[in-house]
């Protein structure tokens, strides 16, 4: 389990909103989704980045141990960290034989209730104490215009944790004219309060700030015209989602 080995993209020493705490956090490579505001390009191919053992990744994160105050521990992110399951298991799992909090970072977008992926994911999950789940649109059509790929798995992974009462904080990005009509958000409102295992439900607000990446790897930036949303734009949304009805809601 300490040799097995996964790729990591890039890693981050104090990441404060990104599960409770202070976290330590990898982001891996590789990803299937393909959203037109992603802000991290780079980590989409499956090759790349550095290639680390479990027990590598933990020493680098135990550095920072001390800074783990009020809950704090280590976040694997992406890319998508389940493409990468057995790896972020392995890591998982050396950090809970040392008290370490666990959280991943996913949309959920390659969840399975068939075998093989489902013995994979369902021993991720059982050393995961929090999941941060992305719900990138709520109507399937949508979704598939804005990512690449519909919902129907993310959406009953969602189900599925709700079944296990995970703990989850429900994420999404807030984009002007594509992820902020009201009957989408007021549908997805709806989908989330039905869950009963969320703990915090958090509007992120769309920018621009990964532009250059996509100009340094030639890729064409899909939303150039799109603008960011305003503070009312962003409060208004949070009142249709009803977040602060949510345990951990912080503004």
């Amino acid at each position: 389990m300490r040799t097995c080995k996964g790729r990591v993209n890039a890693v981050e020493s104090f990441g404060s909103v990104d599960g409770p705490g202070l976290r330590y956090i990898f982001f891996l490579q590789g990803c299937s989704l393909r959203c037109q505001y992603c802000h991290n390009p780079e980590t989409w191919p499956g090759t790349g980045g550095m290639e680390m053992t479990a027990d590598e990744a933990l020493r680098k994160a135990m550095r920072y141990k001390s800074y783990w105050k009020n809950g704090g521990g280590i976040t694997v992110s992406g890319g998508e960290p389940l493409l990468q399951a057995e790896f972020v298991t392995a890591l998982f799992t050396l950090a809970k034989e040392q008290g370490i909090s666990t959280c991943i970072d996913t949309s959920g977008a390659v969840f399975s209730r068939e075998e093989p992926v489902f013995s994979r994911l369902t021993a991720l999950l059982a050393v995961t104490d929090t999941v941060l789940l992305d719900i990138k649109h709520i109507d399937m059509s949508k979704h598939r215009d804005l990512t690449g790929q519909d919902n129907t798995q993310i959406l009953d992974f969602a189900k599925y944790l709700a079944e296990i009462h995970k703990p989850v904080w429900i994420r999404h990005v807030l984009v002007p004219g594509i992820t902020d009509d009201e009957e989408s958000l007021a549908q997805l409102s709806a989908f989330v309060a039905g869950l009963g295992n969320v703990q915090r439900f958090e509007v992120l607000p769309y920018h621009r700030l990964a532009v250059h990446k996509y100009e340094e790897l030639g890729i064409d930036y899909p939303l150039v015209d799109v603008p960011e949303p305003t503070k009312e734009m962003a409060a208004r949304a949070e009142e249709i989602l009803r977040v602060k009805e949510y345990q951990g809601y912080k503004r």
